[in-house]
């Protein structure tokens, strides 16, 4: 927690030194006694959501509610989103690649409805279920980022999500440093995307998402 708490303390500080350019998430240890009084201290300080969580790394077991009680609890609390990791079950391995089941996902979505939830990586493709109606509507509040999405797709994912209407749960996400955002235009602009969607992902999305005043 006092790792967490200083790195907090410099989102929070460069949040304040380029209001105009920089929005903060804090970062907690998800089982940490004071994970919730922590995101309260940052959500104070002008952070907007928590995360990213990294199950696998972090040891959470997704399917047990009470593992993340505290955190979960207090991101609903505060109508903050929470950033959780997830990647593809399918293809080749890279570092960060993790066999949390895809189920698992879906069950701490389940036990978490009204959480505002953001899965990174397009959660794994875990976004295609939404065609399901059930599933559609347990997801009502789940978002999905594009990060590292040029290392793993080509341009026809976004013509999927396009397809199942979810160009609105979609939020720009490069992993810098590991890839530049310039890397991403190509894909988008062979996709199917209208302009407007396109303006939706790169950020639009994300203003609404977090209660970001438009200019």
């Amino acid at each position: 927690m006092g790792l967490c708490s200083y790195v907090n303390d410099y989102v929070i500080e460069s949040v304040k030194k380029f209001p105009d350019k920089l929005i903060g998430f804090a970062v907690v240890p998800p089982t940490g006694k004071e994970a919730a009084k922590e995101i309260e201290r940052c959500y104070n300080a002008g952070l907007k959501g928590v995360g990213e969580l990294f199950p696998a790394g972090q040891e959470i077991d997704l399917k047990l509610k009470e593992a993340t009680i505290d955190i979960t609890g207090a991101c609903t609390e505060l109508c903050i989103p929470l950033l959780l990791h997830a990647n593809e079950s399918v293809g080749h391995d890279y570092i960060g690649k993790t066999n949390i089941p895809i189920q698992n996902i879906e069950i701490f979505i389940s036990n978490n409805p009204n959480l505002k939830i953001i899965l990174a990586h397009l959660g794994g493709g875990i976004f295609l279920y939404e065609s399901m109606k059930e599933v559609k509507e347990e997801f009502r509040n789940v978002y999905y980022d594009i990060a590292i999405t040029p290392f793993l797709y080509d341009e026809r994912i976004y013509n999927a999500a396009k397809a199942l209407g979810l160009c609105r749960k979609i939020l720009f996400g490069s992993d810098f440093p590991i890839l530049q955002p310039s890397r991403y235009t190509e894909g988008l602009c062979k996709s199917a995307l209208s302009e407007e969607e396109k303006i939706m992902i790169l950020g639009e999305n994300a203003r609404k998402l977090l209660s970001i005043p438009s200019e």
